[in-house]
This record gives C-alpha cells, structure tokens and sequence, in this order.
C-alpha cells in the first residue's frame, strides 16, 4: 500500500489559563467545544467533510467518557461524525495527531482533526472506596428504611472525600520528587534551572507584545458574563532570576532544586489541529503548511528516567529519518520542568548518555537556544495536560513558515516514563 502524504493545513487553540483563572466554571468539554469552533471558524471548513474527530484528555469526567465525540457535536459537526478519546498522560494530543496521520496515511479518512482538552479546576473527586461501594449497593434500596444501611460499618474517614494524589502510580513519587533525582543525578543546578524558566517566561511574554501567537490562538467568550479571554496568562513579569533564586524547593524541602518558579502551573485549555491528505488539501483550496513525515514514540525507567523522553525520542526519530540536530531548523519541546529540560539537553550533547543509553559511539548534538522555544513553553504559556501536543504541532508548522526553515521537531516527556518526538517538513511553496 502507497501511504499517502498527510499535512497539518491549520492549528488552533484556546488562550491557556492558570486553573481556577479564566475558565473556572467551565469543563474540559467545554474548552475542547470551543477549539474546534474556532478551527472550524479558522479553516471555513464544512462541518460534514470531517471524518473523525480524535481528542486527548488526562483528568477525565466520567460523565463524558468520550469527550472526542461530545466535543464534535456540541462544536456542531455534522452527527454522522465520530469521535474517540485517548490518554497518554502529557502526550495525549500528540497521540490523537499521529492517530490521525495513520488513519490518513492508509486511506481510511481524509480529513481528521485532532488536539486535546484539560482542566484542573474542574478535577473529579471520589469518595472513599468503602462508601463507593456502599453508594453502588443503594441502588437496590426501596425505602427510607433501608438508606440506614448506608452508614452501617463506616468510620469518619471513609466517608471524607479522596484528594487526588498526583504521584506516579509505579513509584509512588510524584512528578517534582522523580524531576528531583533526575536533576541531581544528571546535574541540572538550580542556577541553570532558574536561567531556563526566566528564559521561558521572558520570550512568552516578548511573543505576546509582540502578537507572535495571535495567528494560533482563538479568542473565546466565558459564560456566564460572556467575558472576552484572548491571551494566555500563564506568563509572568516578575519571574525574574532575583524573584526565581527566593523561591524554596517545592518537593524535597532542605536539598531540593526545583520550585514553583521553575515548574510548569495547572492550567486549563484546549487545542485542535486539521489534518489531510494532501490531494483533498489542495482540491478543497487550503495552503497547507507542513507535512508530517515520522513520529515515534518510547518508554523508560519510571524511577531515573521519568522526564527524559524527549533525550530519547528525538535521536530515535532522526536515525529513522536520516538526519541529524544540525538538520533542524525548528524546535518546539514541552517544558515539564526547567530541570527536564536542563537535564535532555546535557544528555542530547552527553557522549557518556550516548554510549550508555543509545548506542552510540558519540553525543547526538547540541540544540541551539536560539531553535528551541523562542516564543516560551509550557513553563511560561502554560500546560493543560491533554493539549499540549496540539500547540506545540501547531506553533512548529507556523514557525516553519515565519522562519523559511525545512525541518521541525516536536517532543516531549509524559508521566509513565514514556516520550515521543514528531518530524515535520515544511510544505512546499507554503
């Protein structure tokens, strides 16, 4: 079979918030609604030419277990359209992508869009496993008589709400105490951590006077009082070094490096990006902007290699496609942690990680600054786990025009120890 050139023809997304900010009354269903309409709105394309709608989510509400599908019929896709879901922690969107260009590739659809949506302050909170299941068993119950069961055999603490523990389910640790032994063990110091995430925070707020990201972002009006949200708002004027080197650790309080200065926030958004096969691209009068040549994905060790996905992804991806650091023009890499980030580039331009992990006689390069994040990331912009692929997809694809370059490289770091980079070549004549 002749796989077929799949393009990103356009991205979008909803302004990110600090959770609890701008969208504090809204679901994760509601953001990934308002995306799609604005790529809908973006692209001028007819609601019944998509084939499938694919979202990711990681805090996800029971109540709309399939939020792909809910999403397209509240953005008012025709209802013959469907929809499915996926998780893959911090990698969810770039998963509902790279699900989208097989199906694409192989001909079983033409045109998908794809992105994710989160939300944490909407986060779902169970009750205790005792009264759940105590709660399961009413249903059988006939009188008021008999909801005196109910509490029969319960203590205090069973009926007191469970507060969600974000750790990793393997190790127990959560995220900031894995970056922790990561960043000590690799070197990352809390100099240069501080040095990245002021970095990050100066160039987002530089990308926002300077309306670097309005060609990607959809403004949307928040109900109840239909107020207008139309930039990001994760960035911060103060994050300089002087207020960053205050900061006390947030995870391992007398040794610790890492804070909240230097970590990416909770955040709340949605994005969405439309992908075709090139010949329904060009037939229907779009320009697309980049084709999407390889992916990969990987796994690690949960306990020392946790956030290092991206050191691993990426030299993968180029020894599939033939190419090497010095190839790229265009970098656009999820920002967990300053550390993370601190730590993949001395393993990307480590002969030791080379040798040791890889396989290789010699380091994989050097990244220059100046390719990487030039208009922030996640620990300036913001990080809603379901959709941050979909912004990075689509602040590369843009970049890659603005910037007259070949090749862009996407990746990122998930929970789970698992990692993924993305390749695309800028369409021609874009």
């Amino acid at each position: 079979m002749e796989l077929k050139n799949v393009v990103v023809v356009e991205g979008c997304r909803i302004p990110f918030q600090r959770s609890g900010t701008g969208y504090q009354d809204l679901s994760a269903y509601d953001l990934g609604r308002l995306a799609v309409k604005g790529l809908m709105y973006k692209t001028q394309l007819s609601r019944k030419d998509v084939q499938c709608v694919i979202m990711g989510i990681v805090v996800g509400d029971v109540n709309t277990s399939n939020i792909a599908r809910e999403i397209a019929l509240g953005a008012g896709l025709d209802k013959s359209v469907p929809g499915y879901t996926i998780t893959m922690a911090c990698i969810s969107s770039s998963r509902a992508i790279t699900n989208a260009v097989d199906l694409i590739q192989t001909g079983k659809a033409n045109i998908v869009i794809a992105g994710g949506t989160d939300t944490v302050s909407d986060f779902p909170i169970r009750f205790q496993k005792k009264l759940r299941q105590k709660l399961l068993g009413a249903s059988k119950y006939r009188s008021l008589w008999d909801y005196r069961k109910l509490f029969i055999g319960l203590k205090f603490g069973d009926i007191l709400p469970e507060i969600p523990n974000i750790t990793e389910f393997s190790t127990k640790l959560s995220m900031g105490q894995s970056c922790e032994r990561i960043a000590a063990r690799i070197g990352a110091t809390r100099q240069e951590q501080d040095e990245y995430a002021c970095r990050s925070h100066t160039l987002a707020l530089k990308a926002r006077k300077e309306n670097l990201l309005q060609d990607e972002i959809y403004p949307v009006r928040v109900p109840p009082k239909f107020s207008t949200v139309s930039e990001d708002n994760g960035m911060r004027e103060d994050a300089t070094m002087e207020k960053l080197c205050q900061l006390k650790p947030s995870f391992v309080k007398k040794y610790g490096t890492i804070t909240a200065g230097n970590s990416s926030f909770f955040t709340d958004g949605a994005s969405a990006v439309l992908l075709m096969d090139e010949q329904t691209a060009l037939s229907l009068g779009y320009k697309p902007k980049a084709i999407v040549r390889n992916y990969i994905y990987t796994g690690h060790d949960p306990l020392d290699e946790l956030l290092l996905g991206p050191a691993f992804a990426i030299p993968k991806l180029l020894d599939q496609a033939g190419l090497s650091l010095s190839n790229i023009g265009v970098f656009e890499i999820h920002e967990a942690f300053a550390a993370q980030m601190v730590a993949c580039l001395k393993c990307l331009a480590s002969d030791q990680f080379a040798q040791n992990y890889l396989g290789k006689s010699s380091k994989v390069g050097e990244i220059p600054l100046e390719k990487l994040n030039p208009y922030g990331g996640s620990l300036s912009l913001g990080h809603p786990f379901g959709a941050t692929g979909g912004r990075l997809v689509t602040t590369a694809a843009n970049r890659l025009i603005k910037e007259n370059q070949q090749f862009a490289l996407v990746a990122a770091c998930a929970a789970g120890a698992m990692g993924n980079a993305i390749l695309l070549e800028r369409y021609p004549k874009s």
